[in-house]
C-alpha cells in the first residue's frame, strides 16, 4: 500500500506529480491511500516508506481538458478527490475519450465538483464587501468570507485586478489573500473572532446597494445571509418607481463597469487583444443581445458588431422590426480570441474558462440594465446567458423564462450566417434568423401595450 501524504489542501502539483509516478510504476489506484500533512491518521516515515515509489520511467499523455478539470475539481472539499483525480487518470490511460462519457458516474462527478467551485468562486466575487480599517492615517480594507470550497487563491486575482488601487485582505478560516498594490500574498487562515471591528464602509456600501437593488428580482432564500439583507427587506417593502436621479445613479454604474472592464485580468486573453471590448446601448434598453465575443474589426474600433456580422445584424433587426438604437448590445467573451497568420488574425471560439472567467460582466451588465428580453446569438451566448452547454435547434423560436421578470431567447449568430457557402442556405437562414428576431419584436410589442 502506498500512502502518499499532500502538502496543502490544494496542493495540485504534488497530487500530479506523486500521481504521475504511481502511474508510471503501475500501482493501481486500491493501493494508494491520499491525505494532507497535518489532517487523517498520523502516518509514521516507516509506513509512508513501506512501499516506496520508483522514479518513474517513460511517459504518457492525458488531453489537456483533463488537468484543467483536476486543477479546478482538487479545490472542492470532497476528502475523496484525490483517489477520484487518481481513478480517472488511471483509466484514461486506456481510454482518452473517457471524459467525453457524460453518463460515466466518476466523469459525471468531478464534472460536477469543478462546477461546484466555479459557483463558489463566483459567490466569493459577488458577496465580499471590504471594510475600511484605519492604519495610523493609513486605510486598508479587509473582508470576511466562508468559503464552501478552497478558493481563495483562485479568487484572488480578480480583487487584485479590480481593487488594484487600494491594499485589502480577505481573511478565511482556510487561508487569508492579502494585496499590496504590486502582488498577492497568502497566509494562514484565522477565525472570524479575530476580526477587526471597525465598520465606517458599511453605511456606503448600504447606501449604494440601496441604489441599485431591483426588487422585482429578490429572492429571500438566497439574499437573506447577505451583508445587506437589512437594505433588501426595506427597499423591497417600500419600492415605488425609480426617480429619474435614481435612473441616472443606474447609468452611472454601467459606465463605471465598462471602466472596471478595460482593465479585466480575469483570463488571459487580454493580453493579445487590443482592449477590451464593452457592451453600447441606451441604459433603458428592453432587449439585451449577446454574441459570441468581438472580431479583428470590433477589437480594433473597441465597439461591438461593427463588422460583417454586425452589418448582417443591423440589416435583420430592421427587417424584423427592431430599432438597434434601442437595444443594447454586447459579447459573451469581451477580448478577442484569435491565432495570427501573417497579417492576418483568426477567430477563434472561446472555450468554457474563458467564457466563466468573462461570465461576471454579463451578470453586471444584466443587473444593471434589468431588460425585458436577452437574445443568446450562438452556443458561447447561450452558454453564458443559461450557465451552460445550450444546443441552438433544440431551443430556438421560443421564449424561455431566466427569472420572474426576464425572458430569453436563443437564435444563431450572424457570422453563422457569413460563413453559409451556398446562396440558397444562406437566405433560408437568414429568413430564419429574422423570424427570432420578430419573436422579440412581439414580445416588446406586447409589454408595450401592456404598459399603456
Amino acid at each position: 500500500m502506498h500512502h502518499i501524504i499532500l502538502d496543502s489542501e490544494t496542493d495540485f502539483d504534488g497530487w500530479r506529480t506523486a500521481a504521475r509516478a504511481l502511474v508510471l510504476n503501475d500501482v493501481t489506484p486500491a493501493d494508494v491511500t491520499w491525505t494532507v500533512r497535518g489532517y487523517g491518521p498520523d502516518l509514521s516515515e516507516a509506513s509512508t516508506a513501506e512501499a516506496p515509489i520508483e522514479p518513474p520511467q517513460g511517459t504518457f499523455n492525458v488531453p489537456a481538458k483533463f488537468v484543467e478539470l483536476a486543477k479546478t475539481a482538487i479545490l472542492h472539499r470532497d476528502a475523496e478527490r484525490f483517489a477520484l483525480l487518481y481513478r480517472l487518470l488511471w483509466r484514461l490511460r486506456r481510454d482518452h475519450d473517457l471524459l467525453d462519457l457524460a453518463d460515466d458516474p466518476e466523469v459525471a462527478h468531478i464534472h460536477a465538483m469543478a462546477k461546484a467551485v466555479h459557483h463558489e468562486a463566483q459567490r466569493m466575487r459577488t458577496s465580499i464587501r471590504f471594510r475600511e480599517i484605519g492604519r495610523e492615517h493609513k486605510s486598508h480594507f479587509v473582508a470576511w468570507f466562508e468559503p464552501q470550497h478552497h478558493v481563495v487563491e483562485l479568487a484572488a486575482p480578480f480583487f487584485a485586478s479590480r481593487y488594484a488601487d487600494m491594499p485589502w485582505s480577505i481573511l478565511t478560516s482556510d487561508v487569508c489573500a492579502h494585496w499590496d498594490g504590486h502582488e498577492v500574498s497568502i497566509t494562514p487562515g484565522i477565525g472570524k473572532a479575530e476580526l477587526p471591528a471597525d465598520n465606517r464602509l458599511e453605511e456606503i456600501w448600504q447606501r449604494h446597494y440601496a441604489a441599485i437593488f431591483n426588487p422585482a428580482r429578490l429572492s429571500p432564500k438566497k439574499s437573506r445571509n447577505l451583508p445587506e439583507a437589512s437594505t433588501i427587506k426595506s427597499t423591497s417593502e417600500s419600492a415605488t418607481p425609480p426617480e429619474p436621479a435614481m435612473m441616472r445613479r443606474a447609468a452611472e454604474s454601467l459606465s463605471t463597469l465598462r471602466e472596471e472592464a478595460a482593465d479585466c485580468r480575469a483570463c488571459h486573453l487580454y493580453e493579445h487583444a487590443t482592449q477590451t471590448v464593452f457592451g453600447e446601448g441606451p441604459q433603458s434598453a428592453q432587449v439585451m443581445l449577446v454574441g459570441e465575443q468581438p472580431g479583428d474589426k470590433e477589437d480594433l474600433a473597441g465597439k461591438p458588431f461593427v463588422g460583417p456580422a454586425g452589418l448582417m445584424l443591423d440589416r435583420a433587426l430592421i427587417e424584423a422590426g427592431i430599432d438597434r438604437n434601442k437595444v443594447y448590445v454586447t459579447n459573451a467573451v469581451k477580448h478577442f480570441k484569435f491565432v495570427p497568420r501573417g497579417k492576418i488574425r483568426l477567430h477563434q471560439k472561446p472555450n468554457t474558462p474563458e467564457i466563466k472567467a468573462c461570465r461576471q460582466w454579463y451578470e453586471r451588465e444584466l443587473a444593471s440594465i434589468k431588460p425585458d428580453l436577452v437574445v443568446a446569438m450562438g452556443a458561447t451566448a447561450a452558454q453564458c446567458v443559461f450557465n451552460k452547454l445550450t444546443p441552438i435547434n433544440k431551443n430556438r423560436g421560443r421564449l424561455i423564462d431566466l427569472d420572474e421578470s426576464v425572458k430569453a431567447l436563443v437564435t444563431v449568430h450572424p457570422s453563422y450566417l457569413l460563413r453559409l457557402p451556398d446562396e440558397d442556405a444562406k437566405a433560408r437562414e437568414y429568413q430564419r434568423f429574422v423570424e427570432d428576431l420578430k419573436i422579440a419584436a412581439e414580445l416588446l410589442r406586447k409589454r408595450a401595450q401592456a404598459a399603456a
